[in-house]
């Protein structure tokens, strides 16, 4: 219900507008847009992550404990991954790989080939609560993980191994994001905080001032320059999105403040030619938000 009327007022809030963005990037000029397009169920239970995997193809992951990899161009659900034990709470891929890994509460971490058996083809275990963070280098070759047991852990994707485990108390972590281009994961927690680790020495390089609220969520821009985070909030008390500097600086930017509960979720949209930079959120407030990322104005 609320994901329906997130969707409904996005629509509603975007209808005027006469561009739309391609896979590609650039902007096709086409009017008010169409409804959203509406196929069958990918997952028997709620969905619970979604992500990119190739310019038309998504992986999700879902309480029915499975991973499915869907065309949106045609609705079908082209590979179906059987093999957690309990709901599946992130999903990610790299750029341009084959390889999709998902992260789940039966604290094990695994791998999944595109074009490959139906069962995983690598099982990362060795946290001890649900993993709730989930990040792939730009190669596929290591993959960070983040837990509600207060550790980060890196692994090698081909071998299974740990390569490093690093504990902090009371980080709770509740998502990762890899800096394009770069050794460095973003990591958000429930501490408030938002944390920069080097993925070289599994060490944290930066922490930023920590917030008000529980960070519930956090995206990097594709040219590494900004990083994005989420609060939780409620009855208009927090629920704002940050913009960070990953320069030098690594200054507070601006804040996008709006959702009146907490925004579960931000990420920045893809930049055509025409059209200014822009960021995404969404909140339990049943709306999804799209921001001006240089004035914080709504679009």
């Amino acid at each position: 219900v609320l994901v329906g009327r997130a969707m409904g007022k996005l629509q509603s809030k975007i209808s005027f507008h006469t561009a739309k963005y391609r896979a590609d990037g650039s902007v096709e000029e086409t009017g008010p847009l169409r409804a959203a397009q509406q196929h069958g169920p990918a997952h028997t239970d709620g969905v619970t992550s979604v992500a990119a995997l190739k310019p038309d193809l998504c992986v999700s992951g879902g309480r029915d404990k499975s991973v499915a990899v869907c065309s949106w161009r045609s609705g079908a659900a082209l590979r179906r991954f059987i093999g957690h034990e309990r709901e599946v709470t992130k999903v990610t891929s790299a750029p341009d790989s084959n390889r999709v890994f998902s992260a789940s509460r039966d604290k094990t971490v695994m791998m999944w080939e595109l074009h490959g058996t139906s069962g995983p083809s690598q099982h990362f275990p060795g946290h001890d609560l649900v993993v709730t963070g989930l990040a792939v280098s730009p190669d596929a070759s290591q993959l960070c993980t983040g837990s509600r047991d207060n550790t980060m852990c890196k692994w090698d994707t081909e071998t299974g191994e740990c390569l490093g485990r690093a504990a902090i108390s009371r980080n709770l972590v509740t998502h990762l994001c890899w800096v394009p281009g770069e050794p460095y994961v973003i990591q958000t927690s429930e501490d408030k905080t938002i944390r920069i680790w080097d993925s070289r020495e599994l060490q944290v390089a930066h922490t930023f001032p920590a917030k008000q609220h529980i960070q519930t969520c956090c995206d990097v821009s594709q040219d590494g320059r900004y990083c994005l985070s989420s609060s939780s909030g409620s009855a208009g008390e927090g629920g704002e999105a940050t913009l960070w500097d990953l320069r030098q600086t690594r200054n507070r930017v601006r804040e996008y403040k709006g959702h009146f509960q907490t925004t579960t979720s931000c990420v920045f949209l893809p930049r055509g030619p025409a059209l200014a930079p822009s960021i995404a959120t969404s909140s339990y407030d049943s709306t999804v938000k799209v921001w001006d990322q240089h004035t914080g104005g709504r679009g």
